[in-house]
């Protein structure tokens, strides 16, 4: 499973979606990467396959950060999944 993490401004919590394939992951991360580049979007809207009931819209403007990654049992054994925050947590210590 792939899992798409969208950071908004003032907000401290992702927004996250799954996606079952490496493709479906790209495609999706392209899509919101596009919209930002582009500015003509003002919405997009995602789904999640894990949880094929959950649709979120989010305001192009207030997205801050994306990235996606695989989901496996061994990616992290602190129990933190991996990215910025993860990093910056691990280092105060």
């Amino acid at each position: 499973m792939h899992t798409l993490e969208v950071n908004l401004k003032h907000s401290p919590l992702p927004i996250m979606v799954q996606k079952e394939t490496l493709e479906g992951a790209q495609a999706e991360y392209q899509k919101i990467t596009e919209a930002l580049k582009g500015g003509n979007t003002v919405t997009l809207e995602l789904t999640c396959d894990q949880v094929p009931d959950k649709h979120v819209s989010v305001l192009v403007s207030e997205v801050a950060a994306v990235q996606f990654y695989e989901k496996s049992g061994t990616a992290s054994a602190s129990g933190k999944p991996p990215g910025f925050f993860a990093l910056m947590g691990e280092s105060s210590q």
